[in-house]
């Protein structure tokens, strides 16, 4: 009989004292069907009418979101949004593409074609796609590589007849191309789910150390100076000593250019910040320095008066499309793929937390082809790689953006540059973009402030974030990013394979176990030794839970046994020692096979003195208590560790339980032959509770608190 009875804010619940195989005569379990490898399969490939519209609607989520687009209520936002994106877009177009070592009217290309691929494929409603810093540093770094500023470019294939200028277009587009493939196939493979290994502390790091790439990659446009760019392993050691050794060249108006916008831009990104609750549309002040740096510039002729390298001539419409170079992805594989999972990584983040604003989903796998199509197609028209940027989609969600008719939009202001307007902005200074791309760093640079909350509360968070960003900033991003994701693994590793173990004991007057060295009011029975596993028990831990257990190894316990029983029969046999004419209780001399003592009338208590010269060390528990609720996988080496380690306990007699063993690990310890006449089901209970009363049961203690487990024993049989 079981009986739930409430009363107040107690519970009393009456019910017979379980073990696993009582609990499963009582309670029969339903036999379920699971489907095979063979079956997914099948179901994968099998088409019908409801698959084939589903499959429409999933690899084109416009349809779904198109027909019920609010046309009354969302068209003025997206427009405003729109506008105000393209704007912005225009400028970080320009401004990235000096990260990546491009003409700036190249920029305008990666804001433009896979924003138009994106809006039919990605299921953000309000990211805004283009050019992104880091991907942009990372496309520069193969760019430098393979076509340095000073020096002959590498030895490729079809960079003859080409200006320095082409190759590095040709070469940033192939490397986007393997860039997106690789997001391509990942999506068809329906691998989005790897994002989760990029930890948010990894991205930080990882993001924080890029954003002192970028500063420091934009100080010889801040500063004026003129020296070439370099790429690899300490890189950006190289680069401030250039920086430092040509400072007395500065070029005093582009400093003073750059100081001046970077100290506007910060004061009314500020006021924005304060006071967006009152502003109707954030302040566009990029695009109102742009607007005055380009009007000032060319008043004043700072190309000839001042020595000012200006944007210059721009890209004059749109070129005609190009095929990858296979000898540049040949070189640029092993880098693409890195930019390819930072890339999909930030985008993911950034529209998973608008999603969540907005309440709709967004499909990690969808957004992998969505953006690996977006790339292969923006490369075959000499964009570089794109994701998204921070601040950019800020902006487009702030200023009242609903869907990506904003996107689209956006896309349209950056066509009316390229195919109009693109030569008003040949006056503006360079300095002017790097200024822009620092000033936008804020926010990564801002991550700092996370290390000493990562120090204070989790140590190992702060070791991956130390080692990540190190990493990054000294041999590289693509480098760093593994190194990182090393760090990160092995953390887990470390977790995992050495994990907080601990002795529970009875909270007084409760069925509640909680650590001994926790509480006060406590119940420990005489020895009784309840031990909790608190994570997966596999190959790589099985060793450290051995050791772990109660203190002592059972296994030299028992050759200590096997060695006193040896003295002892030969003691016997030699008429040294009279004993009384009793049955042997000991049944094992081996470390795996019982021995025949029949002929032997011997009882020996392993803990009470024995003969002369003969010494074991005492056990002094007599029932050891595994909670197994936190353990959710066992593999075979840990299946045959655990056995031993049982047996090994049984054999010196100690009683070993098993509590809250989950339903399918049960399952596979009956697959895997793990029961025998030694270890056997019934040392397994539903709860940790019950098996305590069991051991009580068996084992009764005298102390005073074993009347609360008399009373509870009592009402367990009613």
């Amino acid at each position: 009989l079981t009986k739930m009875q409430p009363s107040g804010r107690h519970y009393v619940v009456v019910r017979p004292l379980f073990s696993e195989d009582s609990f499963a005569e009582q309670h029969e379990r339903i036999n379920r069907t699971r489907k095979t490898l063979r079956h997914h399969l099948k179901d994968y490939f099998t088409c019908d009418t409801n698959r084939a519209k589903n499959a429409a609607r999933s690899l084109l989520p416009i349809i779904g979101w198109i027909k019920n687009y609010n046309i009354k209520e969302w068209l003025l936002g997206d427009i405003v949004s729109g506008i105000s994106t393209g704007l912005v877009a225009v400028l970080q177009g320009l401004a990235f593409s000096l990260l990546a070592s491009l003409p700036p009217g190249y920029g305008l290309y990666t804001a433009f074609f896979p924003a138009i691929i994106y809006f039919f494929l990605g299921t953000s409603r309000h990211l805004s796609v283009g050019a992104f810093p880091i991907l942009s540093l990372m496309v520069g770094a193969v760019v430098t590589r393979l076509v340095p500023d000073g020096g002959p470019p590498a030895n490729i294939t079809g960079f003859e007849g080409l200006s320095m200028e082409q190759q590095r277009v040709l070469v940033a587009s192939s490397v986007t191309f393997v860039m997106g493939a690789f997001q391509l196939i990942m999506g068809m493979l329906q691998v989005g789910f790897i994002v989760m290994y990029l930890s948010e502390t990894l991205v930080s790091g990882f993001t924080t150390a890029a954003a002192v790439h970028i500063l420091v990659s934009q100080l010889r446009f801040v500063l004026g100076l003129d020296f070439p760019g370099v790429n690899g392993p300490l890189a950006i050691v190289y680069t401030l000593e250039n920086v430092f050794s040509d400072i007395t060249n500065t070029n005093v108006a582009d400093l003073v250019t750059s100081i001046v916008i970077m100290a506007l831009v910060l004061i009314v990104k500020e006021i924005n910040d304060r006071f967006k609750s009152k502003l109707p549309v954030p302040i566009p002040i990029e695009v109102i320095v742009t607007v005055i740096a380009c009007g000032v510039s060319y008043a004043f002729n700072f190309e000839k008066r001042f020595n000012v390298v200006v944007v210059g001539e721009m890209v004059d419409g749109y070129e005609s499309p190009i095929a990858p170079n296979l000898e540049v992805i040949k070189e640029s594989a092993v880098e693409a793929f890195p930019m390819a999972i930072v890339g999909f990584a930030v985008a993911f983040s950034v529209a998973k937390v608008y999603s969540v604003k907005h309440d709709y989903t967004i499909d990690g796998n969808q957004e992998l082809l969505a953006f690996g199509v977006s790339n292969m197609f923006g490369a075959s028209f000499r964009s570089f790689a794109a994701s998204t940027a921070l601040s950019r989609t800020a902006i487009q969600e702030s200023t009242g953006g609903k869907t990506q008719i904003a996107g689209v939009l956006s896309a349209m202001m950056v066509l009316i540059v390229i195919v109009a307007v693109g030569f008003l902005l040949e006056p503006l200074p360079r300095s002017v973009l790097g200024a822009l791309v620092i000033v936008n760093l804020k926010g990564m640079l801002m991550q700092f402030r996370e290390l000493p909350f990562l120090w204070k509360n989790d140590r190992t968070d702060f070791v991956t974030w130390v080692v990540t960003f190190v990493a990054s900033l000294f041999l590289g991003l693509d480098l760093g990013l593994a190194v990182g994701l090393g760090a990160e693994l092995f953390t887990v590793v470390c977790r995992t394979q050495f994990p907080r173990c601990s002795l529970l004991a009875n909270i007084t007057g409760t069925d509640i176990y909680r650590d001994r060295k926790d509480y006060n009011s406590i119940y420990e029975p005489e020895g009784v030794k309840i031990f909790k596993i608190p994570s997966p028990i596999f190959f790589a831990n099985i060793d450290f839970f051995r050791d772990k257990l109660v203190g002592f190894s059972p296994l030299k316990v028992l050759k200590k046994r096997n060695k006193a029983l040896r003295k002892i029969r030969k003691m016997l046999r030699n008429g040294e020692l009279e004993i009384s004419d009793v049955q042997d209780n000991n049944s094992m001399e081996g470390l795996d096979q019982p021995i025949d003592f029949s002929g032997i009338p011997i009882q020996v208590n392993w803990n009470t003195e024995l003969p002369a010269n003969i010494s074991v060390p005492p056990v002094n528990i007599h029932s050891l208590v595994l909670d197994f609720s936190a353990v959710s996988f066992l593999d075979i080496s840990a299946l045959k560790g655990l056995k031993a380690t049982l047996k090994e306990f049984l054999r010196i007699e100690v009683d070993v339980y098993i509590v809250s063993c989950d339903v399918y690990i049960m399952e596979k310890l009956h697959q895997c032959s793990f029961f025998d006449d030694e270890i056997k089901t019934s040392i397994f209970y539903p709860t940790l509770h019950d098996a305590m009363l069991h051991i009580l049961e068996k084992h009764p203690d005298h102390g005073e608190l074993e009347k609360v487990f008399t009373v509870i024993c009592k009402l367990s049989r009613l």
